[in-house]
């Protein structure tokens, strides 16, 4: 049988980041759109790159590149923001390109491999198989705890 955690079966978005290919819940997906200029909020990390309002929500924008230590991001008419709707907080993060939605079956998914001490697995829920490619499934509930978006927000709306 496998070790599968639950509920990680079902449909994901594909995106890409530099040369891999990554995998976020469907479910969580609220929109796609392409990047355009945020707000800065002043002293936020760098992979936070500011606030948009979306139809009067104030969103968070997250560099997803910089968040995961990758590549330097470059912004080119590709570039997508992705908004999720994760625990009640909508949240935009920023990838290279979307790809599609493709369906994986509990088979599909194995198990975050280890790495030892040097790299952080605690955003990957999985490695998904998909024909010759491999998906790296993101736990995006864990990432944007991680990622202190909260106070960024509330910074923004206070000044405002």
């Amino acid at each position: 049988m496998s070790s599968t955690p639950a509920g990680n079966t079902g449909e994901f978005l594909t995106f890409t980041l530099g040369d891999e290919h990554y995998g976020v819940d469907i479910l969580k997906v609220q929109e796609i759109r392409g990047y355009d200029a945020v707000t800065r909020v002043p002293d936020a990390p760098d992979y936070i790159k500011g606030v948009i309002n979306l139809r009067g929500t104030i969103v968070p924008v997250i560099d997803l590149r910089l968040k995961l230590r990758l590549r330097e991001a470059r912004y080119d008419a590709f570039t997508v923001m992705i908004v999720l709707n994760v625990e009640d907080r909508v949240v935009g993060i920023v990838v290279d390109g979307v790809s599609d939605v493709v369906p994986l079956s509990a088979e599909q998914i194995r198990p975050t491999p280890e790495f030892g001490a040097g790299v952080d697995t605690r955003f990957i829920s999985g490695i998904g198989t998909l024909d010759e490619r491999m998906l790296i499934l993101l736990d995006i509930d864990t990432l944007l705890d991680s990622a202190d978006i909260g106070s960024a927000a509330e910074k923004e709306a206070l000044e405002a």
